[in-house]
């Protein structure tokens, strides 16, 4: 129990940080642009938005699973197609209500392009939101898989995940609770972590808190 609780760790965070990470990239890019530019660009891509979020999650990954092998990577694949969609919203949000002060209005007036803008000046004053939603979206992404593992969707055997050890557990929860308490204790801890993480590094990294 002792190993495989360490191993699972490997697969667990490393499934969590990866759909993270692509939910950060797609999601950041994707609302920063709808949020600036605005107008019908921002109408058709968060129209675009609305239909992948309103597609079912499970259905959409147990079509991939049946089209790709599963795996880790299919896994993945299945958490970030309409993982990122929160984090776009977020962002978008964030941007609109940054491009009306007055800081950007003198940057454009100074000549800066819209990549300048993007990357110098809305993005870091939006990182506080950015980062509190990142660090919910990998304790999500471990409970997604632990979920999936449940239904049989999950990481294959032999490999071993926090949720795959928890699906197993139940089986024999009767007569070996140890079994599932110390997977369930990881995932727990893991989740407090990355909070508390992340609302250090907003409050360190936050513009508006620098002195």
């Amino acid at each position: 129990m002792f190993a495989r609780t360490w191993y699972g760790a490997r697969i667990s965070l490393f499934i969590g940080l990866t759909a993270a990470f692509i939910d950060l990239v797609i999601g950041v890019i994707w609302g920063t642009i709808s949020g600036y530019v605005g107008g019908r660009v921002d109408e058709y891509m968060m129209r675009i938005a609305d239909i992948l979020s309103g597609v079912p999650y499970l259905l959409v990954v147990i079509l991939l699973m049946v089209i790709m092998p599963q795996g880790l990577w299919t896994l993945i694949i299945a958490m970030t197609i309409t993982g990122w969609i929160g984090m776009a919203r977020i962002v978008r949000g964030e941007v609109l209500k940054l491009k009306s002060e007055e800081f950007i209005l003198a940057s454009k007036s100074l000549g800066a392009n819209t990549m300048r803008i993007m990357t110098k000046h809305l993005i870091p004053n939006a990182i506080g939101a950015i980062l509190v939603t990142l660090t919910l979206t990998i304790p999500n992404a471990i409970f997604t898989e632990a979920f999936l593992s449940f239904l049989g969707l999950g990481v294959p055997a032999p490999q071993a995940s926090w949720g795959t050890m928890t699906s197993d557990a139940l089986a024999s929860l009767r007569y070996y609770p140890y079994q599932l308490f110390f997977p369930a204790f990881f995932i727990c801890l893991t989740m407090l972590a990355f909070n508390v993480v992340g609302d250090g590094m907003r409050d360190a990294l936050d513009p508006k808190d620098r002195r």
